[in-house]
């Protein structure tokens, strides 16, 4: 959620940390902040709002250091100020801490500390670390080579809750100690300097070379160098991973804005996602691509997926896949929920962890109780070396490129992709999909990149579509099937960015319950391209014409029943039905987006909003 950035090395510090915390901005944040180090000082500047806030008061301000880091911070801990923005600094104003992430038992700490004479400045859980670092430097005696290393460890080991941190002392003007559990933390080795960040785009055109911490591990960085420890005090050895993608990849390469370019690139997306994964059917795909045996798939009894938002969507499509085409059994759980109803998994359940980031902490939280019981996991993820994917057993990656529009688009489609793949593999193997209808799946597989290019033509016409939604209060989404987790994906594309309330049904529900919020007018976007149950979302059709709303539908290419029924029709490519949320959803995304923008919101950034959801 929030964003952190660190330098060290021999340039000036101040702006290197503002461009990485630019490139940091789709996470989403209220405030903004730097810490210095220059001449044995410690400079501190911090502002709300965005970062052209901060950017205004350092520009009265000389920041020579060539020591720093910067933050931007998503209230958690109280609201959007100066005081609660980060760095916080300690009683003497000469240490400085950022953090991600949430301190539980801050409150209890935070009375402890205020009764040992400690003042505080804001109404942050972040302060306390400050605070409590502070303490045990005093109990450490003079400085030493290790001691800021060994103060945190002593001050972390009385936190409990989830942190991503960094630390700077006066004393050691050429040292950065930073520290993880539960939240990303990477770290960049270039020539001569050292960068630390919660997400790569932050560093990427300045070192290509990472290192992501794990939980309980702590860092020491010195220029062009680190060291790296367990909370224990015990020296680890970790080795860089080299980052494929460039920075372009991370930037708008001419689009309005990153979601409008992320929608753009689905057609790429899908190509790498399959790319070299579809054939053959029988000769260990998924044990190259993912480290998954085919005896533990075929010994496999039932599939619990676990996801949150936008991806918990792709798994309700992943259990239409799996049971329907590899016939085994599926439950799709709210990750944020699953480790709360103690559920019955064992050896032989495969829990399938689907994440953007790798950083979701619900979803990780979910992993670790399902290892715990014994069952075998494997995640569908977009970043390597990230946390899930490090927690994982196997690893099925979508290979999407980053994604920095807080909404999620490719980040959908690219998980929905790795499913059809691991469903063709799956279903082959355990003898659920003859070897006719396994190939067929492989040639419709290998069209829908040329697909999806075609489909992003109805960009403009779906803008002029979006006019009509400009004003629109409510709006419901509705489809069967394969495509009820679509119009949810729908609904939550356009209330997260246009702050319309709109929600997604199936179909067969809307008599049940929500047709009663229909009148005059209000929109109903019906997903009604050829499948087993088209002639019922027809049916589902009048009922909403009936009551006089406003019907935007779905249909495939020749499909001439909804022309009469339906106010506008978008006519998209035929595909057979398993395929259909891959197409489905793009008109859903771009409507959400075209909506957004002409309702002046911001696409990218939306209000309360982050890319990386890292806390509970």
């Amino acid at each position: 959620m929030c964003g952190i950035v660190g330098y060290i090395g021999a340039r000036p510090a101040a702006p290197i940390l503002t461009a990485g915390l630019r490139r940091l901005e789709y996470r989403g944040y209220d405030s903004a902040g730097l810490a210095v180090v220059s001449n044995g000082n410690l400079s501190v500047v911090r502002a709300v709002g965005k970062l052209g806030e901060l950017e205004a008061l350092l520009s009265g301000r000389a920041l020579p250091g060539s020591i720093g880091l910067g933050h931007t911070r998503w209230a958690t801990h109280g609201r959007p100020s100066t005081a609660n923005a980060h760095p916080h600094v300690d009683c003497s104003g000469r240490l400085a801490v950022i953090h991600n992430g949430i301190i539980e038992n801050y409150a209890t700490l935070r009375t402890e500390l205020a009764a040992r004479g400690h003042r505080f400045a804001s109404e942050t859980d972040t302060e306390i670390v400050a605070h409590l670092i502070e303490e045990k430097l005093k109990g450490l005696g003079e400085p030493g080579e290790y001691t800021l290393r060994e103060a945190v460890r002593l001050a972390l080991a009385d936190v409990t809750g989830a942190y991503a941190l960094a630390v700077l002392w006066h004393e050691r003007p050429r040292e950065i100690v930073a520290a993880k559990t539960a939240s990303p933390l990477a770290i960049g080795l270039g020539q001569g300097e050292t960068f630390l960040a919660s997400d790569v785009p932050a560093f990427l055109e300045h070192t290509r070379d990472a290192v992501f911490l794990d939980d309980g591990e702590l860092a020491v960085l010195g220029p062009g160098r680190a060291e790296f420890f367990g909370l224990d005090g015990r020296r680890i050895e970790k080795k860089p991973v080299r980052i494929q993608w460039d920075r372009g990849a991370a930037e708008k390469a001419g689009y309005r804005h990153f979601m409008l370019k992320e929608i753009h690139e689905q057609p790429t997306t899908v190509d790498a996602t399959l790319r070299g994964r579809l054939a053959p059917l029988m000769d260990g795909v998924l044990e190259r691509e993912a480290g998954l045996p085919a005896e533990v798939l075929a010994g496999v009894k039932s599939v619990h997926f676990v996801a949150c938002g936008t991806a918990h969507h792709a798994a309700m499509v992943g259990k239409y896949l799996l049971e329907r085409y590899a016939r085994i059994p599926c439950q799709v759980e709210t990750a944020s929920e699953f480790r709360y109803r103690e559920p019955l998994v064992g050896p032989d359940t495969l829990v399938i962890a689907i994440s953007q980031s790798g950083e979701t902490a619900d979803t990780l939280a979910a992993v670790k109780l399902a290892k715990e019981a014994g069952a075998r996991v494997l995640s569908v993820c977009n970043s390597v070396g990230s946390a899930l994917t490090r927690a994982a057993d196997y690893n099925l990656y979508t290979h999407c490129g980053p994604e920095c529009g807080v909404a999620s688009t490719k980040a959908f489609v690219g998980p929905l992709v790795a499913l059809l793949v691991f469903t063709l593999h799956a279903g082959a193997l355990r003898g659920a999909l003859k070897e006719a209808e396994a190939a067929e799946w492989v040639r419709e597989l290998q069209r829908l990149p040329g697909l999806l290019r075609e489909l992003l033509a109805i960009d403009p016409s779906v803008r002029e579509l979006a006019r009509t939604f400009v004003k629109a209060e409510h709006c419901l989404f509705i489809g069967r099937t394969f495509n009820y987790p679509t119009a949810l994906e729908g609904a939550l594309k356009l209330k997260e960015i246009s702050y319309i309330h709109a929600e997604g049904y199936a179909a067969g529900e809307l008599k049940h319950g929500p047709i009663a919020l229909l009148s005059e007018g209000v929109p109903v976007v019906a997903l009604a391209t050829r499948s087993k149950t088209f002639e019922k979302v027809l049916s589902n059709i009048e009922e909403a014409k009936a009551r006089h709303a406003r019907v935007i539908a779905l249909c495939s290419q020749g499909e001439s029943r909804l022309y009469g029924r339906a106010d506008h029709v978008v006519e998209l490519p035929h595909v057979p039905e398993f395929l259909s949320p891959v197409l489905n959803v793009v008109p859903l995304q771009l409507l959400a987006y075209h909506v957004a923008d002409l309702r002046g919101c911001d696409v990218d950034q939306p209000r309360n909003l982050a890319k990386s959801v890292t806390v509970e």
